[in-house]
């Protein structure tokens, strides 16, 4: 079979900034790369940066940073299957070892299990350096699973990728037990600053976030999500940044949180799912390249410091994004009015 060349699809990018970030992980102010085909996305993630940054900046906080693989095995019953995961639950040193003579990066960090009849889901989690990590974790769980089998000989193997890990699928176990960077980002914004430049109030905004994204979403049936449009930055932010784009499907499972405090308007975006690295395929093209280095995710530092920096800056960036919209939809009207304007 004749295999077709590879050729280029162009998406607009545009620069959108500054950001003004604060935390351990970024302090700095950043320009910030979208590519996107949805154009008022650039003018709505601006006023977001233009106001949170006049608000002192969005505060960062990076909680979690692992990534997953979870593979299936089964033994004849139930109870041997319960035998051989009990005694593996406490051997984790053992299975780190053997990741440790695969992989420079990989270490094993933790171990999480399901057993349905005489089958176990066993999800391995990483961390995995500056790399987004989905071929390290399957390269790992490739190397585990042979010693597993050896150790444990009632066992057989099923598949390298059970879906409990769950990549690339919507479920509750990522929130729960995270995939991926997790991270939270915040921002109290003035009354004033409110008023002046989001056209909208403190009460308004939080009284959209509970009936539209938080009763909405469980209208919806959504899973372990409540916000207006994680995605929309997420996949410009990704697409910018060479990672793989499929990854915003469990990343945009995300909370937006809204409070009113002595007046002010408080806000918060939480993605306990960012997947994403700075080093790895899709990186070698040139304005990826480019943008990398820009956002100051090339320099040298200890293995995984480039991957948590640039996690945080699509955090915050999110967090514009989510915020200029809910002011937005908050006046009848003004969405819809934007887009027009824009896009046509």
């Amino acid at each position: 079979m004749k295999a077709h060349k590879i050729t280029s699809a162009p998406v607009p990018m545009r620069l959108v900034g500054p950001v003004r970030i604060t935390g351990e992980t970024v302090d700095e102010e950043l320009v910030v790369p979208l590519a996107t085909y949805e154009s008022p996305l650039w003018p709505s993630v601006g006023r977001g940066a233009r106001v949170t940054k006049l608000a002192g900046g969005i505060r960062a906080t990076l909680v979690d940073d692992r990534m997953s693989r979870s593979v299936l095995l089964e033994a004849r019953d139930a109870g041997q299957a319960l035998v051989a995961l009990n005694s593996l639950k406490s051997r984790l040193p053992e299975m780190n070892e053997q990741v440790g003579r695969s992989s420079r990066f990989a270490r094993l960090i933790d171990m999480h299990s399901q057993q349905v009849a005489n089958m176990i889901y066993l999800r391995l989690e990483f961390t995995t350096g500056d790399a987004s990590g989905h071929n390290m974790v399957t390269h790992a769980a490739d190397q585990l699973i042979p010693w597993i089998l050896e150790q444990y000989p009632s066992l057989s193997y099923v598949s390298i990728s059970a879906n409990y890990c769950s990549d690339k699928k919507a479920t509750a176990v990522n929130g729960i037990l995270g995939r991926g960077k997790y991270v939270v980002t915040e921002v109290t914004i003035p009354r004033e600053l409110c008023l002046r430049r989001l056209k909208t109030t403190p009460e308004k905004v939080v009284e959209l976030n509970i009936k539209k994204n938080l009763i909405g979403t469980l209208m919806a049936g959504g899973v372990r999500s409540a916000n207006a449009h994680f995605a929309n930055m997420l996949l410009a932010f990704y697409l910018a940044t060479g990672q793989d784009a499929a990854n915003i499907v469990e990343g945009s499972q995300g909370v937006v949180h809204a409070e009113v405090r002595d007046g002010d308007l408080y806000f918060s975006a939480t993605l306990p799912n960012l997947i994403m690295g700075s080093v790895g395929n899709g990186k070698g093209l040139d304005f990826v390249e480019e943008n990398l280095a820009n956002l100051g995710c090339r320099e040298e530092r200890e293995p995984g410091e480039n991957a948590r920096r640039l996690a945080v800056i699509c955090a915050a960036t999110v967090l514009c994004g989510e915020l200029s919209l809910l002011a937005a939809q908050t006046n009848p009207g003004e969405l819809m009015e934007s887009h027009l304007k824009l896009e046509r």
